[in-house]
């Protein structure tokens, strides 16, 4: 593990990643705490107020101090992201892993399933199923999960076809082990490189499936300091006051970009070719 994090940071893209994701990290753990205003507090004679030594990013249509909404926020955004792409990354690895182990009609038919919901775009799927469900943020970690299973699944097989051949696995077949064993103690442990960079790279696409979903009224709602949802009450007053919705999308972006350089250099370190 230490060898891996010195790879990474020698790489630009890994080391930036890294830092942008430390900061995205350290606003999740701290963020309510380093807030110097309520978030959701109002005050009617403090509105649209550009930034300021006291409001450092400005203050938005009800007088709400913008810097801390953004740090708040980061805990619903973030968060939430991570654990759908966690909970896809956990079904999909152990349904890929099962259907290249087993094989014949079965992986057939469950590769078959993930073409035919592949087929449809990630943000349609998803707002299918929350428009189903309801409006929450709940729903919307499900949405996304579900949506995100279908690639896991292709990825983890692709790699878990090559191991399906190796020694360790007929040996294990010939000892007579139950077939479980052998998909989540004999395969998975072996193709978790790929997993975990394609599962990096896909928690950007997360964060902005997220918050699309949050700025259509579907995932997070009012009061909640979520990005997109920052980014949706304040597109009508950007004119008046374009801070307002400048600086919770800028927030998303650098987030997504940061995940994004570290998914790239995690495959660049990962990659046994590289070294």
């Amino acid at each position: 593990m230490p060898d891996i994090l010195k790879r990474l940071l020698r790489s630009p893209q890994g080391a930036v990643g890294v830092l942008i994701i430390l900061l995205s990290l350290l606003m999740v753990v701290g963020g309510a705490h380093v807030a110097p205003f309520d978030p959701e507090s109002i005050s009617i004679l403090t509105r649209y107020k550009p930034p300021s030594a006291e409001h450092w990013f400005g203050t938005d249509q009800m007088g709400r101090d913008i810097f801390s909404r953004v740090m708040v926020g980061a805990r619903s955004t973030i968060v939430l992201s991570l654990l759908a792409t966690a909970l896809a990354m956990v079904i999909g690895s152990v349904l890929g892993t099962a259907s290249a182990y087993l094989g014949g009609k079965i992986d057939e038919f469950m590769m078959r399933t993930m073409d035919a919901v592949m087929a449809i775009p990630s943000l349609l799927f998803a707002l299918l199923i929350v428009s189903t469900l309801g409006q929450s943020s709940m729903n919307a970690v499900l949405a996304i999960t579900i949506a995100f299973v279908p690639g896991m699944v292709r990825i983890s097989r692709s790699v878990a076809l090559a191991a399906r051949q190796q020694d360790y696995i007929n040996a294990a077949i010939a000892r007579g082990e139950a077939g479980h064993y052998i998909i989540l103690r004999e395969m998975l442990p072996n193709i978790l490189a790929p997993i975990i960079v394609e599962a990096t790279i896909r928690v950007a696409f997360a964060i902005m499936l997220f918050a699309t979903l949050s700025f259509l009224g579907l995932g997070a709602q009012p009061p909640e300091p979520e990005w997109g949802l920052m980014v949706s009450e304040a597109r009508t007053y950007f004119f008046t006051a374009p801070w307002m919705m400048m600086i919770p999308g800028l927030a998303i972006a650098l987030v997504a970009i940061g995940f994004n350089l570290l998914g790239d250099g995690l495959r660049d370190v990962l990659n046994p070719r590289s070294h």
